[in-house]
């Protein structure tokens, strides 16, 4: 008899939710990194998928292996690629042992690799390229760890100034009047490894146009695991679709074990059907291939001519 042939391991998940890409790895306890490509950024670096080499950012959450493993083939790579040194954005407690990680390879490979690890504190921004920052949120894990919100600031007209004729403004500006607001929109929020609580429902997560979720207990029966290991379960996610008004909701972390089939179902029976649409597994890849196509079919019959 002969033997079967390996399976098919690293997969690139992918969704598109205009006009943003979410693509990338996320299993449990085995690797996760998951790429934003228009905003250049990519969530965790756990094996380094090839997408994630475009991405001059990394914004890591937790030292846990299957989020870091990937960290510094990714910057040798881009350095080999000639990609340009990439930057590795961490809380401040991570960054001497990141450091300590990247000296090593110094003996092991007998070079230097260029790179950069900006240390980021809870409430703390980083800006990813202009209007577009990056804030660290604190979540609650078995170890430190941070989530992220990626932020648009707009320079917007205060309403009482909304009517004026542009002379008037332009004045107005020259006495040095104080006539804009900054508006902060939510683009991507990354729970990262979390525990359920109240920094969920911040605005930074509330108000996003995606959300990518941890979630890596979906059984009835696996509440306590979800509570010891400080992870999300699925009944967690059902909570916080009433409060989050993401377009989507982008779930990752679930492990090999998890039927994605059935998780589905129970979500449906959890929050209904429409409440369920606006939920994704990003390891789905033949639900998401074929959400893709008909993506593709409605372009294509829109700009058919008539």
């Amino acid at each position: 008899m002969l033997p079967k042939p390996p399976p098919r391991v690293g997969q690139v998940g992918f969704l598109y939710v205009p006009p943003f890409r979410v693509q990338g790895v996320s299993v449990a306890g085995e690797q996760t990194a998951v790429q934003v490509p228009e905003l250049d950024v990519c969530f965790d670096i756990g094996l380094c998928p090839r997408v994630a080499l475009a991405s001059p950012h990394i914004a890591l959450s937790h030292g846990h292996m299957d989020h870091v493993a990937g960290l510094p083939y990714y910057f040798s790579q881009r350095m080999f690629q000639r990609m340009g040194p990439g930057t590795c954005i961490c809380h401040p407690e991570l960054a001497r042992a990141i450091e300590h990680m990247m000296r090593s390879w110094v003996d092991l490979e007998q070079q230097h690799t260029k790179y950069r690890i900006v240390p980021l504190a809870p409430d703390e921004e980083f800006e990813l390229k202009n209007n577009i920052h990056l804030r660290a949120v604190e979540v609650s894990h078995t170890v430190t760890t941070l989530g992220y919100a990626v932020i648009e600031r707009r320079s917007k007209l205060k309403p009482e100034f909304l009517d004026l004729p542009q002379e008037t403004l332009r004045d107005l500006k020259r006495r040095g009047e104080s006539i804009t607001y900054t508006l902060e929109i939510p683009l991507v929020a990354y729970t990262a490894d979390t525990e359920f609580g109240p920094f969920l429902y911040r605005p930074e997560f509330a108000d996003a146009k995606i959300v990518i979720a941890e979630c890596t207990f979906f059984e009835p029966d696996h509440r306590d695991r979800a509570r010891i290991g400080k992870h999300l379960h699925l009944e967690h996610i059902a909570q916080l679709l009433s409060a989050w008004k993401a377009e989507a909701v982008v779930i990752v972390h679930a492990s090999r074990r998890t039927n994605l089939g059935a998780s589905k179902d129970l979500l449906i029976e959890m929050v209904g059907a429409e409440q369920a649409q606006r939920v994704h597994f990003l390891m789905d890849l033949r639900a998401n291939r074929e959400r893709y196509e008909r993506q593709l079919a409605e372009v294509q019959s829109l700009s058919a001519p008539s």
